[in-house]
């Protein structure tokens, strides 16, 4: 069995190799049911947190079929004792014997591969000139959706928004000195404390924050923007107002779970803002060409993308990490 640690997976990855690797998985497809949430009440005795087990399955047939699963558990209580709230790790199995293949870190593997689904997202929906990117929030995602965003499209000027200046500030600094040897070109790293006039001036506008109040407002849009939303996981959570969700050409990972977990789709469609049939297409439509993205000359569209994350993507980046670190290992 082969156990990839964070910093092997981190190594393996290559950013385009995953999209086109994610695009085709999508447009082959894989079993994949509906993520499992159990609660788990009061670990740590009456009036703790409650804690969350997370599965998150899929697999696929045939002679390499392979099936992969992934566990995460989320326990609030864990900042009191200072450890991580979340652990996340990802198995990988065998599809024609169920033997165990690897072990790997849950946690960087999925932030490479939310950070790559967006990736995908933008080579069908952003504008292939787009060069001013906008990040809201200073999160773990944020570095990694800043790098694959500056890697898809000609990005020259990436403004960073933050609720805390100094954690932005200190984003800024350390991409400055990484991001232009990651990207192979110069690039502008700075910090904005005007969100409005940021989404203004911005190409593409990207968040991953754990809001539950909207950040980025449909009357700041204007033509030819794209929105990648990657936060706001919950039914609760938002990114977005009623009016942005309106305005856009709106897409996601997948019907299944953004109709059920994201609350920038969840919220407008329960006050009856939006219906399902605003959401245009999600991943699979759009590799299967069977839904349009942004066509070729549109400066005009204003495109959303929401990701809640999908078990699909986990496999395909689990699998081509192996792939990389085995091949790696035996050069």
């Amino acid at each position: 069995m082969k156990l990839l640690s964070a910093a092997e997976i981190d190594a393996a990855l290559d950013d385009i190799a995953l999209i086109d690797r994610l695009d085709a998985q999508f447009r082959a497809g894989c079993e994949m049911p509906v993520r499992h949430h159990h609660p788990i009440r009061e670990p740590l005795g009456a009036g703790s947190a409650d804690a969350m087990l997370l599965l998150m399955p899929a697999w696929t047939t045939g002679i390499s079929g392979r099936i992969g699963v992934k566990v995460v558990t989320v326990f609030p209580d864990n900042g009191k004792r200072s450890l991580p709230s979340i652990y996340g790790q990802y198995l990988l199995l065998d599809g024609t014997t169920g033997a165990t293949l690897a072990l790997l870190d849950g946690t960087m593997l999925t932030k490479r591969r939310t950070a790559c689904a967006s990736g995908l997202a933008s080579r069908y929906l952003s504008r292939p000139d787009a060069t001013r990117l906008l990040m809201i929030g200073t999160g773990a995602l944020a570095p990694e959706l800043i790098r694959v965003h500056a890697k898809v499209r000609p990005i020259t000027d990436v403004a960073i928004w933050g609720r805390t200046p100094a954690q932005a500030g200190a984003l800024a600094a350390r991409l400055s000195a990484s991001l232009p040897a990651a990207i192979g070109r110069a690039i502008d790293v700075r910090v904005v404390r005007d969100r409005q006039a940021a989404v203004e001036q911005a190409d593409i506008i990207s968040c991953a924050t754990l809001s539950e109040a909207p950040l980025v407002e449909g009357a700041w849009l204007h033509e030819g923007q794209h929105v990648d939303l990657v936060g706001a996981y919950t039914p609760r959570m938002r990114e977005s107002d009623d009016h942005a969700v309106q305005r856009a050409r709106l897409y996601v990972d997948t019907r299944a779970g953004a109709l059920r977990e994201g609350g920038d789709v969840v919220q407008p469609l329960a006050s009856g803002a939006i219906s399902e049939a605003h959401v245009i297409a999600d991943l699979f439509e759009l590799a299967r060409g069977q839904r349009a993205g942004r066509a070729a000359g549109d400066a005009a569209s204003i495109t959303l993308f929401k990701s809640v994350g999908a078990a699909l993507e986990d496999l395909a980046a689990a699998e081509l990490a192996v792939e990389r670190a085995v091949g790696a290992t035996a050069r």
